[in-house]
């Protein structure tokens, strides 16, 4: 159907919507509304201007949260690029998406994605800048990348910093948008590359910020160092929001601004160690912030919500709420009604394999649970190396690395993204930093956010919370039976899953874009 030459129809299907659920959000807008969907490539909570974190300006995200709703427990379901990328598109966990669950491979044709569901209803859908990735979305038989049409085109003549992708996002946009048939619906997918690693550094510094002002994660140790790594970091999500809020500008120039849906997130958190890769808080734990035609404005969300419900949102939004089968919840009522029944009292999110870090290419399998007060991860193999193994070091070369500067001192712990960061944490092998970073895990941590929301005491074991943990326990496993998860019925299939990023020389099975035999089912 195209809504350009079913006009009538579609409005006649709009009011009797309003009419059935009483918070249609396009009841006065008389047409169907655009869909802008912002993501920055691994950033965590709350490192935005508007949640208060020092150094930073977001004037992008924080003009959709004011415009919209501020959302302060939002968590995507995987702390890995491709599987939170599948998951957004299906609404689907990842345990539920078979390899499209795990960290580039490849995306089933079978899971119907929003996106494919808006263009099938006259939708114009494209993207710029970091699609669903990494993997291989061909060999499952679809004809583009599951997030739409590339618009890559148009480049910056000269990046910011040596690590800022020179995609010039904005003008891509403006390209996407002249190319549509002019009246009809867009959805736009602004995936940036930025702040994935690497940066080029000491630039936040050389910028103006102030490496004193900077905080710390009590999970990294305070040194100029990492401070200075955290500050580069700061950069290149302002690069992503200027990006962000010149397009907000050019919908405003073109009169789109006020029938448009405008999601912001990230799809993991930062690339630093202890965050990105981990279940723990500043792996899952993302900014989020959602404006849209008649939402309401200024509101801030302490409820748990998840990215998986994303593509809900999206269909009962348009009038399509049995157009997909998702496990995630619509946040229409969040977004449309000054007071909200509770969205939900807790989010899943988990992890298998991220990069070909162990032999055999083996994944780290981790489930969680998220309540507002407690989160509770199980490790089902946790005699594995939850960042990937370690490698003998080479005391020499490690010398010699320090001397250069903040180098890779030895290969080890892939899962972990190279950087000065990780150096510091990597020669400091007696401290909790290290621990918290690399050493192997219990198959249960409890953490009360409340009192400790970066996740350093495990209190798993303490008395007091033993009805909590076996409470959350219950719940999570109960939902993972329930969505027919295969590490529950002790299935090792996802470690069969082909990777189609580049190996390591790690022993055993190595061969990239083929299935492990030995975990096939």
């Amino acid at each position: 159907m195209n809504f350009k030459n079913t006009y009538p129809s579609f409005l006649l299907m709009i009011a009797l919507f309003a009419v059935i659920s009483c918070i249609s959000p396009v009841q006065s807008t008389q047409k169907a509304p655009n869909i802008l969907i912002a993501i920055a490539d691994d950033q965590s909570y709350p490192h935005t201007g508007i949640y208060g974190f020092a150094e930073i300006q977001t004037p992008g995200f924080d003009f959709v949260a004011q415009n919209g709703s501020l959302f302060h427990n939002a968590f995507v379901a995987a702390p890995q690029c491709s599987p939170s990328r599948a998951a957004m598109l299906t609404g689907k966990n990842i345990w539920e998406l078979e390899e499209a669950g795990t960290h580039a491979s490849n995306f089933p044709k079978k899971f119907k994605v929003f996106t494919e569901v808006l263009a099938a209803q006259g939708y114009f859908v494209g993207y710029t800048g970091k699609p669903w990735g990494p993997g291989n979305w061909k060999i499952s038989g679809r004809e583009q990348n599951p997030v739409g049409k590339e618009f890559n085109r148009h480049q910056l003549e000269s990046p910011p910093t040596k690590g800022i992708r020179p995609n010039n996002y904005v003008e891509n946009f403006r390209d996407f948008y002249r190319q549509k048939e002019e009246g009809s619906p867009f959805v736009f997918w602004y995936g940036a590359h930025e702040p994935h690693r690497d940066y080029e550094y000491e630039t936040g510094v050389k910028s103006g910020k102030n490496l004193e002002a900077v905080e710390v994660p009590k999970f990294l140790p305070d040194t100029p160092v990492v401070r200075n790594d955290i500050l580069d970091y700061i950069l290149e999500i302002e690069h992503f929001d200027k990006h962000l809020y010149e397009m907000i500008q050019f919908l405003k120039e073109k009169g789109e601004l006020g029938n448009t849906f405008i999601l912001v997130t990230a799809d993991n958190g930062m690339p630093f160690p202890y965050a990105k890769a981990n279940l723990q808080e500043f792996g899952t734990h993302v900014p989020l912030a959602i404006a849209m035609p008649n939402g309401v404005k200024g509101k801030t969300v302490d409820d748990p919500v998840g990215l998986i419900d994303l593509a809900p949102t999206l269909m009962e939004l348009v009038g399509l709420t049995d157009a997909m089968n998702t496990t995630g919840k619509s946040l229409l009522p969040v977004l449309t009604q000054e007071q909200h029944p509770l969205h939900r009292p807790y989010v899943l999110t988990g992890r298998e394999r991220h990069t070909h870090a162990r032999p055999d290419n083996l994944g780290y399998p981790a489930r969680a649970i998220r309540t507002p007060q407690f989160l509770y991860v199980h490790h089902f193999k946790p005699n594995r190396w939850p960042q990937g193994d370690p490698v003998p070091k080479n005391p020499e070369n490690d010398q010699r690395n320090l001397v250069k500067g903040f180098k890779t001192l030895y290969p080890g712990y892939h899962d972990v993204d190279a950087s000065p960061s990780k150096d510091v944490v990597m020669v400091m092998k007696d401290s909790l930093y290290f621990e918290w970073s690399f050493a192997k895990r219990p198959a249960e941590q409890l953490y009360d956010i409340q009192k400790d929301p970066y996740c350093t005491q495990n209190v798993a074991s303490l008395p007091e919370y033993k009805a909590a943990l076996s409470q959350l326990k219950q719940q999570l496993f109960r939902d993972l039976e329930e969505q027919g998860d295969p590490r529950v019925k002790d299935s090792p299939v996802f470690d069969s899953y082909p990777r189609y990023s580049s190996m390591r020389n790690f022993s055993g099975f190595n061969k990239s874009g083929q299935y492990n035999p030995a975990f096939a089912q």
